[in-house]
C-alpha cells in the first residue's frame, strides 16, 4: 500500500490510474483521498464544483476495495475519480442545472453516470455551469464564478466550465460534459484540456430522451486522448428511451495506432458573419496545420465560409430551455435572464417552428456534408479569440447575454445542428492562456478525430497542470 500523501495520482490519466489500483499500488479509497485533497487546496481559487460528495465517495471507493480484494472482476475504471456536470442525474445528489430551481435528491443514476459507476468509477462530485448551460460562460448567481486554472482572471469556459477546470488543474482524471453549440469544447479549449463532442446519438441522455432538440449530446473532458478514447469505449451506446442511435463504433476507441493519412481541408472563416478569428488563434491552428502536414498529413486551406446555423441553432435553444424550466419544482428561483429565455420560448417557439428548425439542419447538414466528399477531416480554430475575461454575465440580461455568447459559438453551434463528432485539440499557448485547434469529422468519424489527435499529441505533448 503506497502513502497517499505522497502518490501523484491525482494528476495521473484514466487509464494509469486504473491501472494502478487494479495493481495494487494504490487501493481506490487512497485515490479518492488524494483526489478529494488535491480539489480542497484547488478549490478556493476555481470554484469548479457545485456539489461535493466527500463521505460518499469514500464509502463507494471502500466498497470497490473490498470488491478487489475478494477477487471479483473489475471494470476498465476500477478506482478511478471522476465528477459529474450538474445537469446530470447522480442518485442521491440533487441535480441542479446550475442553478437553485431544482428539487431534492435524484432517485437514480442517469444512464451515462450507471454506466460511469459499472465500470468502477467513483463520483466524487458534481460540477459548476451556468443555469441549464445556456451560456458559455460558467458563472450564476447560485455557485458565483468559477475560474480558469491558467488565470484566475479569465472565464473557464462553459457550459462545461466546472468540469474542464477541474479537469486541467488535475483535481481528477475526468469530468462528464455535455455539449448543446460547444459546451464541451469551448471550455476545453479555454483550459487547455481535450474535449470530443461526439456524434449525435453516440452516448445515450437517458432519463431524457434527448437535449434540446437535435442539439445535445453528453461526453467527457480529459487531458489526454487515450483517457477520452477509453471513457467513450465505457459510454458509447444508447437505450431505447433515447430519441437518437448512432450506429455501433466499428472498433474500441481505445484502438489508437496511426490510420491511414488522411486530406484535411484548412477553414479559417467562421459561420457567423462579421466575426473573425483573432491572430493568436489563426497562427495555433497554422501550427497545427503545419504538425499534421509533418505527420503526413495532405492540409488544403479552402476559403469557403460555413453555413451561418443561427436560424436553426436558436429555437431549439429557446426550446430546449423552455422545457427544463417547467418542470423546475422551484421556477420562481430561476435567474432573471433563464425567465426570460424561457418566456421567450414559450411564445415563439410553437411545434411547428421547432419542426421547420430540424428540417432546417437536416438541410444544413447535406450541405456542409459535401465538404467530406473532399476532405476526410476539416481543421478550425475552436474559438474566435483568447479566454475572455471573467465576469462577462454580470449585470447581463438575456440580450446581451445572447450577444456576448455569440463570438464563441461561431466555429462550433454548426456541428451541433449537423450532428457531426468535433473535437477540440490543446495547440499551446499565447499571453499565458490555452489556444485550441477543432477537428471536424464525417457522421460517426470519432475514431478518425481521436487517432489524429492521439497522433497530434505524440508529437507535441500537452497534459501540463498549472500551478495551483
Amino acid at each position: 500500500m503506497t502513502d497517499s500523501t505522497a502518490a501523484p495520482l491525482p494528476y495521473a490519466g484514466v487509464a494509469e490510474t486504473a491501472a494502478e489500483v487494479r495493481a495494487g499500488k494504490s487501493t481506490a479509497a487512497e485515490v479518492v483521498d488524494q483526489a478529494l485533497a488535491r480539489i480542497a487546496r484547488a478549490e478556493p481559487r476555481l470554484r469548479a464544483f457545485a456539489l461535493l460528495r466527500a463521505e460518499r465517495a469514500r464509502a463507494e471507493a471502500a466498497e470497490l476495495d473490498a470488491r478487489q480484494a475478494a477477487g471479483a472482476p473489475l471494470g476498465p475504471l476500477h478506482g478511478v475519480p471522476v465528477a459529474v456536470k450538474d445537469e446530470l442525474d447522480v442518485a442521491g445528489a440533487p441535480t441542479g442545472y446550475g442553478g437553485a430551481a431544482g428539487g431534492g435528491p435524484a432517485a437514480a443514476d442517469a444512464e451515462v453516470v450507471r454506466r460511469l459507476r459499472a465500470a468502477g468509477a467513483v463520483i466524487v462530485g458534481k460540477t459548476t455551469m451556468p443555469e441549464f448551460g445556456i451560456w458559455p460562460y460558467t458563472e450564476s448567481a447560485t455557485h458565483g464564478r468559477t475560474h480558469n486554472p491558467w488565470s484566475a482572471r479569465h472565464t473557464p469556459g462553459g457550459s462545461s466550465g466546472g468540469s474542464a477546470a477541474a479537469v486541467a488543474a488535475g483535481c481528477l482524471p475526468a469530468a462528464t460534459g455535455a455539449d448543446s453549440g460547444g459546451s464541451i469544447r469551448i471550455p476545453a479549449a479555454c483550459c487547455g484540456v481535450f474535449g470530443l463532442k461526439p456524434q449525435r446519438g453516440r452516448v445515450s441522455t437517458a432519463p431524457a430522451a434527448g437535449l434540446w432538440g437535435t442539439l445535445g449530446t453528453i461526453g467527457v473532458l480529459t487531458r489526454t486522448v487515450a483517457d477520452s478514447a477509453l471513457l467513450y469505449d465505457v459510454l458509447a451506446g444508447t437505450v431505447a428511451a433515447d430519441r437518437w442511435h448512432a450506429p455501433d463504433p466499428a472498433a474500441p476507441y481505445s484502438d489508437l495506432e496511426p490510420g491511414p493519412r488522411l486530406r484535411i481541408g484548412l477553414l479559417l472563416r467562421t459561420a457567423v458573419p462579421g466575426i473573425t478569428a483573432h491572430p493568436t488563434c489563426v497562427a495555433a491552428v497554422r501550427d497545427t496545420a503545419a504538425a499534421l502536414a509533418e505527420l503526413g498529413h495532405e492540409i488544403v486551406e479552402d476559403r469557403c465560409r460555413l453555413p451561418d446555423p443561427t436560424d436553426t441553432f436558436l429555437p431549439q435553444v429557446l426550446d430546449g430551455v423552455r422545457v427544463e424550466a417547467d418542470r423546475m419544482p422551484h421556477p420562481e428561483l430561476l435567474e432573471r435572464r433563464t425567465r426570460a429565455v424561457a418566456r421567450l420560448g414559450r411564445v415563439a417557439v410553437r411545434p411547428p417552428v421547432l419542426r421547420w428548425a430540424e428540417r432546417r439542419g437536416e438541410r444544413l447538414s447535406a450541405r456542409v456534408g459535401v465538404l467530406f466528399d473532399r476532405y476526410d477531416l476539416l481543421l478550425t480554430p475552436t474559438l474566435a479569440g483568447p479566454p475572455p475575461p471573467i465576469g462577462r454575465l454580470d449585470g447581463a440580461g438575456m440580450l446581451r447575454s445572447a450577444l456576448r455568447a455569440v463570438p464563441m459559438v461561431a466555429y462550433t453551434a454548426l456541428w451541433n445542428v449537423c450532428g457531426n463528432p468535433a473535437a477540440a485539440v490543446p495547440a499551446g499557448f499565447a499571453d499565458g492562456l490555452p489556444r485550441s485547434a477543432h477537428l471536424v469529422a464525417p457522421p460517426n468519424g470519432e475514431h478518425a478525430l481521436l487517432r489524429v489527435a492521439a497522433e497530434l499529441e505524440r508529437v507535441r505533448p500537452w497534459a501540463a497542470v498549472p500551478p495551483i
